[in-house]
């Protein structure tokens, strides 16, 4: 009897790895549905009026007028500024970021917070754990002794395994609900310049105006997905006045289903594009289908320029397979530029100069369906024409890669990049 007993146990702990495994796998790896995997067709522009009102009700977000937006280049004017409205915080900090490491970076981060929470400021701290790894224990420790609330995104448990892949992306900070900061930035010393000089290339903008408040409740999705607690009230959500004169939308995405709205909003924008699509992108690995609309755009006579890392980006891997993409855009006429001089982290888009995304979104299958991601649409000429420059200014740091270079490069590279197809799927 003893002997029978022991065989059913083992026979449910195997059936319950099994489960948990199966169920990692099913959550993680396999395609989502509803993904729109038709071509997108519209027959007007992004200047039209219906593109305005389309995106507002395809989004769920609204539009909200009396905006300002002010752009902080590489990481050292990214951390003054954001470290400077921390200093100034009187009421509430809610901080959201992927990557949260470095003595430089990440020490003056959490000794700021630590400052803030100390002199009574309501702080809250959402790093993913993942992205987070490599952060001092003793800075965290120190975050959480002064007073903040600090959470690490996806932090394994048992009973959350099937959702430890989805990782949080968001790059956010929001100072008294009044100040914002999105962008391309994590918090970690690769964004400082290293002994040779040589830092990521970055770009973060800092909001005013009514979007403050939503960017307040992006952040508020996710806190209280993770701690079960929701702030409120003015030290949050401030009545907001209009700073200055632009339309802002903020567009939040997330593995849930019904949430993967960044990738249908960039389909639909670049299937209204006219005449430029320009595009700076830390990784470039989205789906065939995504890759069809910038090649579809292309064949209907618009310039689309993209501009990725070169030899230098982190993830080599998801570079090489990327390239494996490459030879339809690349026929169609899609310009391809790899920067040159470090590791570009940028995530900008300007299609007619008419309208900008800028935000925390790659345009990587991680990013549109596994991670959460926030950008913000800004429907303006003057700064959809700005996002078009300074992708274009790190163009002249940048080596143009055309179809004779693709048809000519190594076997081993080839090779590279079939395996990392192969093994990542469709990811």
């Amino acid at each position: 009897m003893k002997r029978r007993n022991r065989y059913v146990i083992a026979v449910i702990a195997v059936v319950t790895v099994a489960l948990v495994i199966g169920n990692i796998v099913l959550f993680n790896a396999l395609p989502k549905p509803k993904r729109l995997q038709q071509p997108v067709e519209v027959d007007y522009g992004v200047s039209d009026p219906q593109f305005q009102r389309t995106m507002g009700v395809l989004m769920q977000t609204p539009i909200v007028d009396g905006n300002r937006i002010a752009l902080l280049e590489d990481g050292e004017a990214i951390y003054a500024g954001m470290l400077e409205a921390i200093d100034d915080a009187e009421h509430s900090i809610t901080f959201e970021t992927y990557e949260f490491w470095g003595e430089e970076a990440a020490g003056a981060f959490a000794s700021a917070l630590s400052e803030a929470a100390e002199r009574g400021v309501a702080v809250h701290a959402l790093l993913d754990f993942i992205g987070s790894a490599a952060a001092d224990p003793d800075k965290l420790e120190q975050m959480k002794d002064a007073g903040v609330e600090l959470i690490r995104w996806r932090e394994p448990s048992w009973y959350e395994l099937a959702r430890f892949n989805h990782r949080t992306h968001r790059k956010l900070l929001i100072t008294d609900g009044t100040t914002g900061f999105t962008g391309g930035a994590n918090v970690a010393d690769n964004w400082l310049p290293d002994d040779d000089g040589e830092a990521y290339r970055d770009n973060h903008f800092r909001l005013e105006g009514p979007v403050v408040g939503n960017l307040q409740a992006a952040f508020m999705e996710n806190w209280l997905d993770a701690s079960g607690t929701l702030p409120l009230g003015e030290a949050y959500f401030p009545e907001l006045d209009d700073a200055g004169e632009l339309p802002m939308q903020v567009v939040n995405s997330a593995p849930r289903e019904g949430y993967h709205r960044i990738r249908k909003m960039l389909l639909y924008a670049i299937a209204a594009a006219e005449e430029q699509i320009t595009i700076g992108t830390a990784y470039f690995y989205p789906d065939p289908d995504f890759l069809g609309a910038l090649t579809d755009a292309s064949d209907r006579g618009v310039t689309v320029r993209i501009l990725v890392p070169g030899d230098s980006i982190d993830k080599g891997f998801v570079r090489h397979a990327s390239v494996n993409r490459w030879e339809p855009m690349l026929e169609a006429g899609v310009e391809i530029y790899e920067y040159q001089p470090s590791m570009y982290h940028s995530k900008l888009l300007s299609i007619d100069d008419q309208w900008a995304s800028i935000g925390s979104t790659n345009l990587d299958n991680r990013s549109f369906r596994i991670n959460d991601e926030t950008n913000v649409n800004v429907y303006d000429t003057a700064f959809a024409r700005d996002i078009r420059h300074l992708v274009e200014e790190d163009l002249d740091d940048a080596e143009r890669y055309d179809l004779e270079r693709w048809q000519d490069r190594p076997w081993h590279k080839r090779l590279a990049g079939w395996l990392t197809m192969t093994i990542g799927g469709h990811l």
